[in-house]
């Protein structure tokens, strides 16, 4: 089932997620409706939090960084990107290490805003997948990059709290905007300041 996604604005997106435990309700539906969710709004992550629930759970699926424009040279930080498809329940960030590199990131409860961020080129990451085995993995480059951003979000951050302050007062009329559902989209949305709560 494709859930609507929590835009920009919502309490929801900025409240720092809670461990569950083995016993969720429903998990693994969850977990289907939240793939499916994603493919549909074309996205390469989904965290929680941007379907109203506050628990620290995200799915990823890297392989859309693995396609090429004709004439475009693979990026040696999408290394195995197309295989990667995971489920990462309560995880934690152990270690983030390597130089900080700039990427444009964009978010599915942010819609049309793209934007350069800083993140460092890898991590390592202790985790349950989806059948509750624990994992500790290390990732790098792209792999990373997806993870980081997926983990802000049960975090309570977003990827516009790491602009500077005059990028983000540049951004606030478009971020006001998405917050009040003056913006369309072709992936179903619920926005917190709409008086309609606007699906599209």
């Amino acid at each position: 089932m494709i859930l609507p996604i929590v835009a920009y604005g919502d309490p929801v997106l900025k409240k720092e997620a809670e461990e569950i435990e083995k016993d969720y309700p429903e998990l693994k539906e969850l977990i289907e409706n939240m793939f499916e969710t994603m493919y549909n709004a074309k996205g390469v992550g989904l965290a929680a939090p941007q379907i109203g629930k506050s628990i620290r759970l995200f799915i990823v699926d890297g392989s859309p960084f693995a396609e090429l424009e004709e004439g475009e040279e693979p990026d040696p930080r999408a290394e195995g990107i197309e295989n990667f498809k995971k489920v990462f329940i309560n995880p934690i960030i152990e270690e983030e290490t390597g130089n900080k590199w700039a990427f444009e990131e964009g978010c599915l409860s942010i819609p049309k805003i793209r934007e350069n961020v800083y993140r460092k080129e890898k991590l390592v990451i202790t985790y349950y997948d989806e059948e509750w085995n624990f994992h500790e993995e290390t990732y790098e480059g792209y792999a990373a990059r997806i993870i980081q951003h997926e983990y802000d979000h049960i975090e309570g951050v977003l990827f516009t709290d790491h602009l500077s302050p005059l990028k983000r007062k540049l951004l606030s009329k478009r971020l006001n905007n998405i917050a009040i559902g003056a913006i369309d989209t072709f992936y179903k949305m619920k926005f917190p300041e709409s008086k309609k709560n606007k699906m599209i």
